[in-house]
């Protein structure tokens, strides 16, 4: 069952970057920005996450902490971060548990079985889904304004 609306968030731990586990639910306390990407180095995959980098002052403002996930390795993902100048972790979902748990597990995307849709999510302090946006079109990016939105209200 994917994750919805005013659910509980699933926890996980994933491997960031920098080979460093990250577990969600220790990052309660303050909201989670949840950005599920296709593939590293990938045209809008790189612009999304790059606008993201972008508004930190914003994410910033609510408090908020980015977490890009993909099921590339964490090498790519190191290489990829370092290229875009990234501040904010990007976490490999290698093993695609955690996309499945979202439900942004995508069968097939023109031939790359198994990756992330494109999705964002905001969780709240306590852990709950604020926001849910899963695009089944990965050439689309997502409504960056109801991110933040979504974020002005919950500070």
């Amino acid at each position: 069952m994917p994750a919805e609306l005013g659910s509980k968030a699933p926890d996980f731990t994933l491997t960031n970057h920098d080979r460093q586990p990250v577990t969600l639910s220790q990052q309660q306390g303050r909201p989670v920005v949840l950005a599920f990407f296709p593939a590293a180095f990938s045209s809008v995959c790189t612009k999304e996450l790059c606008t993201f980098r972008d508004s930190l002052a914003r994410l910033n403002e609510a408090d908020a902490r980015v977490y890009g996930i993909s099921v590339d390795t964490f090498f790519a993902l190191k290489a990829f971060h370092d290229q875009q100048h990234l501040a904010f972790p990007l976490l490999s979902d290698f093993n695609k548990q955690v996309i499945r748990e979202y439900g942004v597990f995508n069968e097939d995307m023109v031939g790359l079985k198994g990756i992330a849709k494109r999705a964002v999510f905001v969780i709240d302090k306590d852990g709950t889904i604020r926001y849910r946006e899963v695009l089944d079109d990965a050439r689309n990016e997502p409504d960056y304004e109801q991110v933040f939105a979504t974020l002005q209200a919950m500070a």
